[in-house]
């Protein structure tokens, strides 16, 4: 029996090596390459190693475009991640230990949020009747208000796994109802806030298509825009193209190596007890 789960463990380990590894050794490798033998797009060893030249060149191109968007993408990802963790923990307090009409109401409209698309054109409108259209501040709130329907389900679900005694004890000592949620509640609250941190880091960072809708223009340009900004540029040097590839992936990549613990017990923390 325990052979057979070490052998499955090794079949497992095996195809993940395959679909995740191997592709990253292949944007690697075509990254290092000069280009004439990155033109054959061939999974080889590179001939002669150019990786420094290659990383200079794709920072250096159009004055230094990639490091405004990692400058505008990191803006963007604090500032949306910060929102979210705030907002989601005190909407999902409320909607776990106060029920009544209202709060039902609202759990009906985050439950909303996950299930209607979000319509493209009316929120252009709205943002240029704020005069938001363009900025990092209003591509921030767009970003709080696609993922905010998540952080709260995700905070409610693990708050009430945190005991009402306590809030009780609180109350009884003479806090406030604001002073229970920011010393006693807020603190617990830290699994599924590096959870929150992680997926939504993550997932701000490389979004594509709400920059590409809602923040035009060079200035305001993105990481994961540099890819479709430096395709035409790029099409005939494959070497430079995956250096950018690269250059986009291993941030997320690192952060999802470090923290892949933590995004597990979160989930399943809030998950299971919820």
């Amino acid at each position: 029996m325990k052979q057979r789960q070490y052998i499955n463990g090794l079949m497992a380990l095996a195809v993940a090596s395959v679909i995740f590894i191997v592709p990253f050794v292949y944007i690697f490798l075509m990254a290092a390459k000069t280009k004439q033998q990155a033109s054959t797009l061939d999974f080889s060893w590179p001939q002669e190693w150019h990786f420094w030249a290659n990383l200079v060149e794709v920072v250096q191109t159009r004055n230094y475009m990639l490091l405004l968007a990692y400058f505008n993408s990191t803006v963007i990802t604090v500032g949306a991640v910060t929102l979210l963790v705030l907002f989601g923990a005190m909407v999902g307090y409320v909607l776990q230990r106060r029920p009544s009409a209202a709060s039902r109401l609202v759990f009906g409209f985050v439950i909303a949020g996950l299930m209607i698309p979000p319509a493209v054109v009316p929120t252009i409108w709205v943002l240029q009747g704020l005069g938001l259209f363009k900025t990092l501040t209003g591509m921030i709130l767009i970003q709080v208000a696609y993922g905010l329907s998540f952080s709260v389900l995700l905070f409610r679900s693990f708050i009430a796994t945190v005991p009402r005694d306590l809030d009780e004890a609180a109350l009884i000592d003479g806090a406030k109802p604001w002073q229970i949620f920011y010393r006693v509640v807020l603190p617990l609250l830290k699994p599924v806030t590096v959870t929150l941190i992680v997926v939504q880091s993550i997932a701000i960072f490389n979004d594509f298509t709400n920059p590409l809708y809602y923040l035009p223009g060079k200035e305001n340009v993105t990481v994961q825009l540099t890819l479709f900004n430096f395709q035409s540029q790029f099409q005939s040097q494959f070497n430079l193209l995956f250096m950018n590839i690269l250059l986009v992936t291993i941030p997320p990549l690192i952060v999802f190596i470090f923290f892949n613990r933590q995004i597990v017990a979160g989930m399943t923390a809030g998950a299971v007890k919820g």
